[in-house]
């Protein structure tokens, strides 16, 4: 990873006192962010609980700490919790969505790819030098895993957000249009949501259901019988669904003009975004099965793998990774960065563990947020006890495999979200009930 040297200049300086944290809070620009989303059919073939948003983040704005230091690499004071707080931000042009959708009894994910569509995009610029202004549609090359699209899409615009917008849906049949509310219909005859299951992959049904649940009880069976069959494991089913409880999304896009004169690809790079929130709990789990005699005990307990260095679990995700792996409960640590035991190493090395020196419960009454904050340092772990959130993780450091940006996903009871080293979280409680909270982590 690496810390982005041009931003310390846009440190906000703070004379004296405590910022204004209740004007224009970057958690609350945030949540307005993803309440403003047009998706292309009514809300009602959604489910709201499923969507996962990723805005692409261009710069960070950081308060000026109390100590005044300014070189992240060097603000070693742990209590000047001032040092972490986002102040402002600019995000970039693409926006993308992922969730379930649903259509007559199909249930399925969808992606949705966003693009600025004011004069001042970058392609929009692009596009001017080359004498060829943006018109009705935009085009895409993109990538989803290891599919690529053969030949780039077209994305047209959205005059209902200024946007030009494409949503892909996995459903597998050609009577999309006839399942769908006007909204929906118009979005097929606009071109703005079309479907590509051999490009956004899977079923509902693949890790959720009736179905699902009676194949991971008929393995629980046979383990509490005289079979002894390995456990459920999710590391290797349908790895490349879009909606894996496991594995990220891993997008990679081009923008360019409906001539394909002119491109916004980061100079032939391509813009590359991960969904990769690294998030746990009922329903995302590395394996599940049935223990007997747990620990010496009596009768059976079921079990879900949430974060393991134990049973191969680990292996089974490098495997399952390859180039992209790296160990989830240890961290990168650089010679910017306090150890386990509070020393700065002379060179890079890696942490195979999560240390612990704090542990809190936390109680949110409604539209209550923790704000977004960096982790230099630090990993941490928010564990929602009981209600609804928002939880946001994004990267503060550059990472090489991506590009930052801010993701957000829903949370219930039982769900838990860690922010490792170099990233950056925020939770909020978009309810009016009260929620419940524990939340343990280290070093910073």
């Amino acid at each position: 990873m690496r810390i982005v040297d041009q931003e310390f200049g846009r440190y906000v300086p703070v004379p004296s006192g405590e910022p204004d944290y209740q004007t224009r809070n970057p958690i609350v620009q945030m949540m307005e962010r993803c309440a403003a989303v047009e998706l292309a059919a009514e809300r009602d073939h959604y489910d709201p609980d499923s969507i996962h948003y990723l805005f692409g983040v261009d710069a960070l704005g950081l308060y000026g700490p109390n100590s005044g230091e300014m070189d992240p690499r060097r603000q070693d004071v742990k209590e000047d919790f001032q040092k972490q707080n986002i102040a402002n931000f600019s995000l970039s042009e693409t926006s993308l969505l992922r969730g379930y959708a649903a259509a007559g009894a199909w249930e399925g994910p969808f992606l949705k790819a966003s693009y600025d569509g004011s004069p001042e995009s970058t392609l929009a610029r692009e596009a001017r030098a080359k004498g060829q202004p943006l018109g009705a549609n935009i085009r895409l090359w993109l990538r989803v895993n290891g599919t690529a699209t053969p030949q780039p899409l077209v994305v047209p615009y959205n005059p209902a957000n200024g946007r030009y917008e494409l949503e892909i849906w996995a459903y597998p049949n050609s009577d999309l249009h006839s399942l769908l509310d006007a909204k929906g219909q118009a979005s097929i005859d606009a071109g703005r949501l079309i479907t590509a299951p051999w490009l956004v992959k899977g079923s509902r049904a693949d890790f959720e259901g009736d179905q699902f649940s009676q194949e991971r009880d008929n393995l629980n069976r046979q383990i509490a019988g005289t079979n002894n069959p390995p456990p459920m494991n999710l590391i290797e089913r349908f790895p490349d669904h879009a909606m894996h409880p496991i594995h990220p999304l891993r997008l990679e896009l081009a923008w360019g003009n409906n001539e394909l004169t002119a491109w916004d690809s980061r100079n032939g790079r391509n813009h590359r975004y991960w969904f990769n929130m690294l998030f746990r709990g009922w329903k995302n789990y590395l394996q599940t099965g049935l223990s007997r005699h747990p620990h010496g005990g009596v009768g059976f307990l079921e079990y879900r793998n949430l974060l393991s260095n134990y049973f191969q679990l680990e292996q089974a995700r490098q495997r399952a990774l390859g180039p992209d792996w790296s160990g989830e409960l240890g961290r990168e640590v650089n010679p910017w960065n306090f150890d386990a035991h509070q020393i700065k190493p002379s060179s890079t090395f890696r942490e195979n563990f999560f240390a612990v020196d704090y542990m809190d419960l936390h109680l949110l009454n409604g539209k209550c947020g923790i704000g977004i904050h960096r982790h230099r340092d630090n990993q941490e772990v928010f564990l929602l006890l009981e209600g609804k959130a928002l939880m946001l993780v994004g990267d503060w450091c550059e990472f090489p495999q991506r590009d930052r940006a801010f993701e957000i996903r829903p949370m219930s009871a039982g769900d838990l979200a860690i922010c490792k080293t170099g990233q950056l979280h925020a939770l909020y409680n978009h309810t009016d009930e009260q929620i419940k909270l524990f939340m343990f982590g280290g070093y910073d």
